[in-house]
């Protein structure tokens, strides 16, 4: 059987805001070192992957590897039912069709149990290689939803230019044109563990839909930083740590000339 205690729900909660809109019922794979989910989005443009270590949890037990097929609406709807502090634990019997939460408040005086029907979901999992970006950026992730959320208004798409200086974000439109440089080094809100670094093998220029970065910042509440990882010709990767319990990572193939 699976039993898996979270110290807060908010943890749950974040992750969940953070690809329902992109992914509506995913399988998540449990084995004995956590609880990892990968999908294509409805579109199959961007591929979400997330793993929750074993180890982030306050206790955790998998028996068996099993697979959980969940509706995310469904999932996002009686997570609504817990407080943030809430401790949260998760429990499936091997060939049960059922997942059970339990919501237990911090003084423990209230308690919820709830009962999720599985699914039986079809999904193909896909190998994702290792591979040596030739620019990792790592920057402020309420400054990068801001970038997204201000460039949109121009344009669909954003061009993203990484060189030794620093990283830009260009974007031009029917109504005008605009750009916003971060120069290495530096932080947008004082706070040198958010300053933005970035670690170079060559500079690079790609295109990507702002669309789709845009609901990738919906896991903003989750860290206080994120990684653009992006090499020539191959998927752009975002990533938001969790805490010290896992991650939260997007793949986005960049656009190829004018609309592609």
């Amino acid at each position: 059987m699976l039993e898996a205690r979270l110290s807060q729900a908010a943890i749950l909660k974040k992750l969940l805001d953070a690809i329902k809109d992109l992914v509506t019922e995913a399988n998540f794979d449990c084995n004995d070192s956590g609880i990892a989910l990968q999908a294509m989005d409805n579109s199959h443009v961007a591929l979400v992957a997330l793993l929750l270590r074993s180890q982030g949890f306050e206790h955790f037990r998998c028996d068996r590897n099993h697979s959980l097929g969940i509706s995310l609406a469904s999932l996002s709807k009686v997570l609504r039912s817990a407080g943030n502090d809430d401790t949260l634990t998760i429990k499936s019997e091997e060939d049960g069709d059922t997942l059970q939460l339990v919501f237990e408040s911090p003084n423990v005086d209230r308690v919820s149990e709830y009962d999720l029907k599985l699914m039986d979901i079809d999904s193909e999992h896909l190998g994702i290689p290792e591979t040596a970006y030739d620019a990792v950026v790592k920057l402020s992730s309420a400054e990068f939803q801001r970038i997204c959320r201000d460039l949109i208004i121009l344009s669909e798409s954003v061009t993203i230019e990484v060189d030794k200086e620093g990283v830009k974000f260009q974007a031009a439109g029917e109504i005008g044109s605009g750009s916003i440089k971060l120069k290495q080094g530096t932080s947008v809100d004082d706070d040198e563990a958010t300053a933005t670094s970035i670690e170079l093998n060559q500079a690079v220029a790609l295109t990507f839909s702002l669309k789709y970065l845009s609901n990738f910042t919906k896991a903003t509440p989750l860290s206080d930083t994120v990684i653009l990882s992006m090499s020539n010709e191959i998927p752009l990767l975002v990533e938001y740590k969790v805490s010290d319990v896992g991650y939260i990572r997007y793949y986005l193939a960049p656009k190829i000339g004018d609309d592609s």
